[in-house]
C-alpha cells in the first residue's frame, strides 16, 4: 500500500555521495530531519551506488526540538535544503 501525503520537499541536497542523491537531488520517499538539538539527516548514507528512483523525497519527521519550522515532529517550511555543516549533512533550512 502507498500512502500519499503532503511533505515538504527536500528541494537540494549537497551530499553527493549519499546513496539517495542523483544531479543534488534527494530521491528517497521521505527523509528525517536530527536528533534533538541537532539537525543532521538521519536518512543520510554514503554508498557508491545511488537510486535510479525519480521521486522528490519528503520530510517525513523533524526531531529538532527548537527548530522554528518545527511542528509537533513535523516539518512545516514549504521546502528544505541540505547541506554540509562541518563533517555532518545538515537541514539548511534550520532556524531557531
Amino acid at each position: 500500500m502507498i500512502i500519499a501525503t503532503d511533505m515538504p520537499e527536500v528541494s537540494r541536497c549537497a551530499a553527493i555521495e549519499c546513496a539517495y542523491n542523483t544531479d543534488s537531488a534527494c530521491h528517497a520517499r521521505a527523509i528525517t530531519i536530527g536528533e534533538g538539538e541537532d539537525p543532521d539527516c538521519d536518512t543520510f548514507f554514503s554508498n557508491n551506488r545511488h537510486t535510479s528512483r525519480e521521486r522528490i523525497a519528503g520530510v517525513g519527521a523533524c526531531k529538532v526540538t527548537n527548530c522554528d519550522h518545527n511542528v509537533d515532529f513535523e516539518c512545516s517550511a514549504d521546502h528544505i535544503e541540505l547541506g554540509y555543516s562541518g563533517d555532518s549533512v545538515n537541514c539548511l533550512t534550520y532556524t531557531h
